[in-house]
């Protein structure tokens, strides 16, 4: 098989989340450009947490 390219460029990003990089040292740990609060926070307002409704869907009477 061959080898995958490297894409050039940075993929496109919602705006409040422009200059996010994120890096793994030597060591194995993630690092990131950006706060982690501020992410999870953008996250938490963005995103659906699909174990969430899984949870209300079983719980509502039929």
């Amino acid at each position: 098989m061959p080898k995958k390219k490297p894409l050039k460029g940075k993929p496109e990003v919602h705006k409040d989340l422009d200059g996010l990089d994120f890096t793994i040292n030597a060591f194995g740990e993630i690092k990131s450009s950006m706060d982690l609060d501020k992410l999870n926070k953008f996250l938490d307002e963005h995103v659906e947490d699909k174990k969430l409704l899984k949870k209300d869907k079983k719980k509502k009477p039929k």
